[in-house]
């Protein structure tokens, strides 16, 4: 393969990752895909594809289709049992973030109601939603007929928008504003205060009436922990912030807490000798915290604790969780 042949396909490999990481919600299956994909794009008579841009995205669409459909992934990303793997700002997997959909697109809590869609509905979602390709465009990447694209979009707009109201998120494509690193810090900081102090009534006034939280449980489980109700919150909230020696073990020290946008949101992200080892990020609704999530599993912060090495993260807002001897 000449060198103008590697380089039409490494223009389009951002774009292509991004699709791919909106369409599977990880970021190491995202890669895997855009390899596959590449291999592919060395097979082909490269020559006779008349638009390359457009051969791609269908590629990489389909690819991501078969990973979604297939039987291992039915029994990893069971519905209530799955979270998406977070992005740090600034990561190109994120993608286009210009308008209130494409940012919307790939917020956590939109990555996981999309796992109530089927894998065609998604697909639609995403194509439409955070790439604005036409409906005709759609029928011709995913081998259905146009209105079968309309049908599909209606059905997971709809479904996305009514899962949002059910559990206290803004309606999807609907507010979402870009989340600076001023902001963030903002957010952060009352929060990680709040938290820190010990004091529930300070984290119930900071959460929505109808705030949720969900969590990975650092890997320990194979099951989510949920929770609703902002004191039930609020109290699961206060005792995680309190350092004991026996979470300081398990963490193998006491980590600085940094704010960050994560996937577009504010986040609390904890660092131990330059690895992240947790975060919390937060789904803001005006000025209130409607969704908490929490994530310390390894298998989760891979791809966030290598870009957090290379990104600037500014002063933490705790220099050290906990007495380091604890």
């Amino acid at each position: 393969m000449d060198t103008a042949t590697v380089e039409r396909f490494e223009a389009n490999r951002d774009r292509l990752a991004s699709l791919a990481y909106r369409l599977l919600g990880s970021a190491a299956d995202a890669e895997d895909v855009v390899q596959d994909a590449f291999l592919r794009w060395q097979a082909a008579e490269v020559g006779r594809i008349e638009v390359p841009e457009a051969w791609l995205t269908k590629v990489v669409a389909n690819l991501s289709l078969d990973r979604l459909r297939s039987a291992q992934a039915r029994r990893e990303r069971a519905v209530g049992d799955w979270l998406p793997e977070p992005l740090l700002e600034g990561d190109p997997m994120l993608g286009p973030a210009d308008t209130a959909e494409q940012r919307e697109s790939v917020t956590l809590a939109v990555l996981t109601l999309m796992e109530r869609l089927s894998p065609v509905e998604r697909a639609v979602y995403v194509l439409r939603e955070a790439f604005s390709h036409s409906h005709a465009e759609i029928a011709e990447i995913l081998d259905i007929t146009e209105s079968a694209s309309q049908q599909h979009a209606h059905r997971a707009r709809r479904r996305i928008t009514y899962e949002h109201r059910s559990y206290g998120h803004r309606a999807a494509g609907r507010g979402a504003g870009a989340t600076d690193r001023a902001s963030a810090r903002r957010i952060v900081e009352a929060f990680v205060d709040a938290a820190a102090s010990g004091r529930t009534e300070r984290l119930v006034a900071l959460l929505t009436d109808d705030a949720t939280a969900i969590t990975d449980g650092a890997g320990l489980s194979e099951k989510l922990v949920r929770l609703a109700a902002p004191e039930r919150i609020a109290a699961a909230l206060r005792g995680a912030f309190k350092p004991t020696p026996a979470k300081l073990r398990l963490v193998g020290g006491a980590p600085a807490l940094h704010a960050a946008v994560v996937n577009g949101e504010p986040a609390v992200v904890a660092v131990l000798d330059g690895r992240v080892v947790g975060m919390v990020v937060l789904e803001v609704r005006g000025d209130r915290i409607a969704v908490v999530h929490g994530l310390a599993s390894k298998s989760r912060l891979g791809r966030v604790d290598e870009a957090w090495g290379r990104s600037e993260h500014g002063e933490p807002l705790i220099e050290s969780w906990g007495p380091a001897e604890a």
